[in-house]
């Protein structure tokens, strides 16, 4: 009887403390391919309304690539945000300002089927979104944007030690940056716009 009582006290204390949480946000995901995923992750983790961004691999038919078997895929991010914060437009403008939409054979001095780049989208939607934008940047540049925009593909994590590696490998990630000019070439391609 005993247990039975304190059982019942505790129910009765535990549902008098019970403080709702809040929902948690619904977040949705986005996969972009601008290059060197390094780059792009660190990109995407600065903006405003990302809650992570993941490097990895997409577009090939190749299951469980790694960094030395990928033929086929783009190194690519999944970003994952709340469109509360940030919308997809947003994110798909953003990722379009942190590359040279107009280089067909990669990015900066990471060249080759790898390193093109695409937006992968989801649904109708996204797609009127990342044609909108590559319509918008090529009356802007006044150039042929080569970025593809590519149907949703399995998304495959990179290995743990490219997460997050500017982070984690600050000289050297910046030692790459300055040598592939990065800064320089995007200022060069986004001058006044």
């Amino acid at each position: 009887m005993f247990a039975a009582v304190a059982l019942a006290g505790s129910l009765a204390l535990s549902g008098s403390l019970t403080v709702a949480a809040p929902a948690a946000a619904a977040t949705r995901t986005a996969v972009f391919a601008g290059g060197c995923f390094w780059s792009v992750e660190k990109f995407f983790e600065a903006t405003p309304g990302v809650v992570t961004a993941v490097s990895g691999y997409s577009g090939g038919t190749t299951a469980n690539p790694t960094y030395e078997n990928h033929r086929g895929h783009l190194e690519a991010v999944k970003v994952t945000y709340d469109p509360a914060k940030v919308s997809y437009a947003q994110l798909v403008e953003k990722f379009y300002r942190n590359i040279d939409p107009t280089d067909p054979a990669g990015q900066f001095c990471d060249k080759g089927p790898s390193y093109r780049t695409a937006v992968f989208v989801a649904n109708d939607a996204e797609r009127q979104i990342a044609e909108a934008e590559k319509a918008k940047v090529e009356k802007l540049l006044g150039a042929r944007v080569t970025v593809a925009t590519r149907v949703a593909a399995p998304f495959w994590n990179a290995e743990a030690y490219h997460q997050d590696y500017a982070k984690k490998n600050p000289a050297h990630y910046e030692r790459y940056r300055i040598g592939c000019r990065r800064d320089q070439s995007l200022k060069a391609v986004w001058a006044g716009r």
